[in-house]
């Protein structure tokens, strides 16, 4: 059985802090209606309303080396595809049950294509997999605060065996870590009300999965939701134990820390619009700056952030969020330095933008630059050994001029000119001695 231990921890989790920044994709049969992945749910939509959209599923533009290549072209470490989305809908070709990929009329292994493109570009590769499934006949249905047949009562549950589902969501979860090589990560979802933990044999699913997948991390929602953070922040993890907290839609105000003050690893997840899975008509999209900034803002907190794309009914990301993609593809070919293997600094958040750091370099994020040199608070010009501009590895000086003489305890930098109202986020790279 499995027995937590702090240095094999720090030792998986090296690649995981070290990425910062992977894809989320959220793509199943919900897209070819186009309401987001939550419709059976919301609509409370009856299983025979919902098996067309599996018989007329056959996307004619469905390729995910693309997907990788988007990926790896934003500056993604890492990506992750819904196996199973709460749907019990499989993308890969599970001997339990009928209602998967292959059966379609697309016949495809869809996680045995993804991993091995995005292993082919090389990024780490994970799965999410729903601990939900409201198409198998032994999860509840009726009086289930998620399920479809919630509120009828034509849906008794009289009859359905929740050890049987069990049996069935485990063996699934076995064939995902033994058929398709190795994973670097199993994203489960989620635990709400009475399921959380041993409710869901939490401790066998995650002693089985960390055996046969030696090194993998798993996420904490086997006892939580997006809501809380498990028992590895409360110091006494459990075997079913999150080895990262997972923010939803939002970063936390401060850094995450457990019950005895040490900094917690976490990685926020979240959409471009409000929906995870395609989305006809939510045309509220994030600016592209708001989600550099968030992404800036998760590591100068110590986190990372998971950004989602939801393919189409034809396979294809939307093109807003291949835009907002190729914005963070540019920024971070010039400027990944200050995100990859960074965290926070040990000095107060500076008015202007934020801080990451990286060893002996700081990373000063300028989002709204001063108009005259550029305070530097907390350090002192002993510290620092140079100054450059991160995009374009420019030099810059130390300020000694007059205008800033009223202040001689703080440092100031030469920003050589004012910086372009174009740029989202300008970095300096200080090196410290």
């Amino acid at each position: 059985m499995y027995q937590f231990d702090r240095r094999d921890y720090d030792h998986r989790m090296t690649w995981f802090r070290e990425a910062r920044f992977g894809m989320f994709i959220h793509w199943g049969l919900y897209a070819l209606p186009g309401r987001g992945e939550w419709v059976r749910s919301e609509e409370e939509m009856p299983e025979e309303a919902y098996l067309p959209f599996f018989d007329a599923f056959s996307p004619d533009h469905y390729d995910p080396a693309k997907w990788a290549w988007a990926a790896k072209e934003a500056g993604m470490k890492y990506i992750i595809l819904t196996a199973k989305h709460h749907d019990g809908f499989c993308l890969f070709d599970s001997a339990l049950t009928d209602f998967k990929s292959t059966n379609t009329p697309l016949g495809r292994d869809i996680v045995r294509d993804f991993l091995d493109a995005g292993r082919a570009e090389g990024l780490k590769v994970g799965l999410y997999y729903s601990l939900l499934d409201w198409h198998h006949p032994d999860y509840p249905h009726y009086g289930d605060k998620n399920h479809p047949m919630r509120r009828d009562p034509a849906y008794s549950n009289e009859g359905r065996d929740f050890d049987r589902y069990l049996d069935y969501m485990h063996a699934q979860v076995r064939e995902l870590c033994e058929n398709y090589g190795k994973l670097d990560l199993m994203w489960f979802d989620f635990s709400y009300d009475d399921l959380r933990g041993e409710a869901w044999r939490g401790a066998e699913l995650a002693d089985m999965v960390r055996s046969l997948q030696p090194g993998i991390i798993l996420n904490n929602r086997l006892e939580v939701s997006g809501e809380g953070y498990g028992s590895l922040a409360q110091g006494n993890p459990t075997p079913f134990h999150g080895d990262f907290v997972t923010p939803e839609q939002m970063v936390p105000p401060e850094g995450l820390k457990d019950a005895l003050g040490r900094d917690l690893i976490w990685e926020s997840c979240a959409t471009m619009n409000g929906h995870w899975g395609y989305c006809d008509e939510d045309h509220a999209w994030k600016p592209a700056p708001t989600l550099l900034k968030a992404l800036v803002e998760c590591v100068s907190k110590g986190g990372n952030l998971l950004l989602n794309v939801g393919p189409d009914s034809h396979g294809d990301i939307p093109p807003q969020s291949l835009e907002v993609l190729r914005f963070l593809g540019r920024w971070m070919e010039k400027n990944g330095e200050s995100i990859y293997g960074c965290g926070k600094a040990d000095l107060p958040k500076p008015e202007y933008g934020r801080l990451t750091q990286k060893g002996n370099r700081l990373y000063y994020h300028l989002y709204d630059p001063p108009m005259g040199p550029l305070p530097l608070p907390g350090l002192r010009e002993e510290q620092i050994a140079a100054v450059r501009r991160l995009s374009d590895g420019r030099e810059l000086a130390l300020s000694h001029s007059w205008v800033h003489s009223d202040y001689p305890d703080t440092v100031f930098v030469d920003l050589g000119g004012p910086v372009s109202a174009e740029e989202t986020d300008t970095v300096l790279e200080i090196t410290l001695r």
